[in-house]
């Protein structure tokens, strides 16, 4: 299957799934066919803090008919964030979409994990894993919903993390951990493998990007 990405939300998330894919096609010896698009990461911010879904939408479909002319046969959006709006750009789309959520859904109730803390933009966290069902998520305090935004969207954008924003983002997970009770770590955040690129961690942790590049690679070769 030719496989359509539509990328540059932010550019290190982009390279992840790149190399994710890339990866996982030569592990099981099959030929990626693959095209991504440049999305605008500053538009998708400002219109992800503005809550305009229609909006984003509607240049999500606009990327994804670029995809299909390009001969690709299902799509997919590298940002976790970029998923809210992906109920109403599903009927939009002129091609299938390989959503993150239920790849999400499957992975949990594999391994029986039934609490997760998540952390990315204020709309994943917000949202709980945009409503992601049986599963108990757990997030960072309201009134600092703001400052793990910041620091995420920051990062995002730069394309690399900060030794404060590496010890932000630590510090939360172990208070989700230790306060809250959460089994796993969820990065709720396609670009927060940037700041949780230690070999280990005192916690289970989750990559959502990752667990999104391997269902596209699943689909993408069967």
């Amino acid at each position: 299957m030719h496989i359509g990405l539509i990328g540059g939300i932010g550019p290190a998330a982009t390279e992840f799934y790149y190399r994710a894919l890339v990866k996982l096609y030569a592990k099981a010896g099959r030929r990626l066919e693959l095209t991504i698009v440049d999305a605008d990461a500053r538009e998708m911010v400002s219109n992800l803090e503005a809550g305009n879904r229609q909006a984003q939408a509607t240049v999500f479909a606009r990327y994804i008919d670029r995809l299909k002319g390009a001969g690709c046969e299902a799509a997919a959006v590298t940002s976790m964030g970029g998923h809210f709006c992906m109920d109403i750009l599903e009927p939009m789309s002129s091609l299938p979409l390989v959503s993150a959520l239920p790849a999400l859904q499957a992975h949990f109730s594999e391994r029986n994990i039934t609490s997760v803390g998540v952390l990315g933009t204020r709309a994943v966290m917000e949202s709980r894993l945009y409503g992601l069902a049986g599963v108990e998520v757990l997030t960072v305090p309201r009134d600092e919903l703001d400052t793990a935004h910041a620091n995420y969207v920051s990062m995002a954008v730069a394309g690399q993390a900060t030794e404060d924003q590496r010890a932000y983002f630590e510090d939360a997970a172990m208070r989700l951990v230790s306060a809250q009770g959460a089994q796993a770590i969820v990065l709720g955040g396609t670009d927060l493998f940037l700041a949780f690129d230690k070999p280990c961690y005192p916690y289970p942790v989750i990559d959502a990007a990752l667990v999104h590049a391997e269902e596209i690679a699943r689909l993408g070769m069967r």
